[in-house]
């Protein structure tokens, strides 16, 4: 596994972007309805209606001229320099939660719909040439129901699909150990789960994590529980450790199927973000550092003494609350009524938590992820070279805009990117949602000199190709796409186009 790279995803600089229709309009398991030339399962595979999605990926692979002289012929395999027979390959969607905050449904907004999965597999399937393995995984939030995430993705129809018309395999798990027991977001208990098959590995990037830099400040690190001492032995001096899942170690090759989204910690969410789920426990990942501006902390956007009582206070309950064993149901809902009484919501408009754009953590576990991805081998040893191969298909076909990433509400835009390079993509993504990635860490700091490089070009290299001709041409010049996200609150005002420079936006795509 993870042996010579030939494909090498730092120098492509190339994004297709089709624009299609902005619905999902098939069923698990989400066949085409046409029968495309290369379409592996013949007239007995097809659906029995159109499936734009399926189209929009297949278009934004040939956009990229992906073996370009055999396509509209059987023998295309578009894949076919990422993906070897033999290899092993995980699909990594965007599986983060199956219900958001406010609504009791998930919108279409959350989650890497079915159908582009389903898309993204048939293409791999071809250049497996039925040898190899398909893997799809992801870890979910903590209190994410994956039983819940499988029905609305169609995942078992899938597999069925799968088994029956091709006597293929496709894996998929579930890459969190355990499932956190919340009350209204007050974690109250864990319960085990099988876990990732392969194990986990644990990678330490050591003086190469970008958390290197802050050293003197990880003692003000926050993770994803509120035992911060576990986040402290992985998190200190020279060691900057990851706890990663075997199954993603062991890929040759990681397709990334995020979907396009805001996020309160990042500013957006695709390919770097969505690398958080190849982790085995998030307790590891810095989030953000606690407390004021003043103290050295990000957790919040002003120096108020109202936050410093609030950090004390809380600080207070995240050591005591733990320790109330069989009360903590009880008392969660409670607990948690009178803080956003006293504090505010972190739904309606407060900002914590590191939910804002001065958040200066989070960026840089990410890009330690994108690095983990591509340098670590299957023991979680770090090399000088990439050691898999990567490439991406992003679902904007309905995105997420404002409370993002949990609590985002639907944008229909009908998009579907593709690239190999993921910070490349992510630059593309944020131009589309009418974000300027200047303004966003997690893409800025991706560029640059370092000894494990993610990119080989500048930010001004990144190029459009697309069935829209005003998506064509460089992401820094495109002025001619009327469409804006609503971005997360803790970053409005801050991340949106310079409207003198690439004009008004408006609600409406072309």
């Amino acid at each position: 596994m993870g042996g010579n790279v030939r494909h090498d995803s730092r120098a492509d600089p190339r994004v297709s972007v089709t624009v299609g229709s902005p619905t999902y309009d098939a069923s698990a398991p989400f066949c085409p309805g046409t029968l495309y030339p290369e379409y592996a399962f013949g007239t007995a595979g097809l659906g029995s209606s159109a499936n734009h999605a399926y189209a929009g990926v297949r278009e934004a692979l040939a956009l990229l001229g992906l073996d370009g002289d055999h396509f509209g012929q059987d023998c295309w395999n578009p894949l076919s320099g990422i993906v070897q027979p033999g290899d092993s390959v995980v699909l990594k969607p965007n599986f983060v939660r199956d219900f958001r905050e406010s609504v009791p449904d998930h919108g279409d907004c959350l989650i890497t719909h079915g159908s582009v999965i389903r898309a993204a597999l048939d293409f791999v399937y071809i250049a497996l040439r039925g040898e190899g393995r398909i893997i799809i995984a992801d870890a979910p939030q903590n209190d994410a129901d994956f039983e819940a995430i499988k029905r609305i993705v169609g995942l078992d129809e899938i597999q069925e699909f799968y088994r029956k018309t091709a006597g293929f395999d496709v894996e998929v798990y579930d890459l969190r150990p355990e499932r956190a027991d919340k009350i209204d977001g007050v974690i109250v208990g864990h319960v085990p789960l099988p876990g990732d098959p392969a194990g986990y590995a644990t990678v330490d990037l050591g003086t190469r994590s970008a958390l290197w830099e802050i050293n003197g400040l990880c003692h003000l690190l926050y993770g994803s529980e509120y035992d911060t001492s576990e986040l402290h032995r992985h998190q200190h001096d020279d060691v900057h450790e990851y706890c990663i899942a075997k199954t993603i170690l062991n890929a040759d090759c990681v397709i990334g199927l995020p979907k396009m989204k805001t996020h309160k910690k990042t500013g957006l969410t695709a390919n770097l973000k969505n690398l958080v789920g190849i982790n085995g426990n998030k307790n590891w990942l810095p989030h953000h550092r606690e407390g004021t501006r003043a103290e050295g902390g990000d957790q919040f956007a002003d120096d108020g003494m109202k936050h410093r009582v609030e950090r004390a206070a809380v600080s207070q309950f995240k050591r005591v609350f733990p320790s109330l064993g069989p009360l903590r149901p009880v008392l969660a809902g409670p607990i948690k009524a009178v803080g956003k009484r006293l504090f505010g919501d972190t739904n309606t408009g407060t900002i914590r938590s590191g939910n804002w754009y001065g958040n200066d953590t989070t960026w840089r576990m990410v890009v330690d992820l994108n690095r983990v991805l591509l340098y670590a081998d299957a023991e979680g040893r770090v090399r000088d070279e990439p050691v898999r191969k990567f490439f991406s298909i992003v679902d904007g076909i309905v995105g997420g805009e404002g409370n993002g990433p949990l609590d985002a509400t639907p944008k229909a835009v009908g998009l579907v990117l593709a690239g190999a390079n993921p910070v490349a993509v992510d630059v593309m993504a944020a131009r589309l949602m009418g974000f300027d990635y200047r303004r966003i860490p997690v893409l800025t700091r991706a560029f640059g000199d370092h000894p494990l490089p993610l990119v080989s070009f500048a930010s001004e290299d990144v190029v459009g190709l697309s069935n829209e001709d005003c998506l064509s041409g460089s992401a820094a010049a495109l002025r001619d796409w009327h469409i804006a996200f609503e971005p997360h609150f803790g970053w409005k005002g801050h991340v949106e186009l310079d409207a003198a420079r690439f004009g008004a936006v408006s609600e409406t795509a072309p």
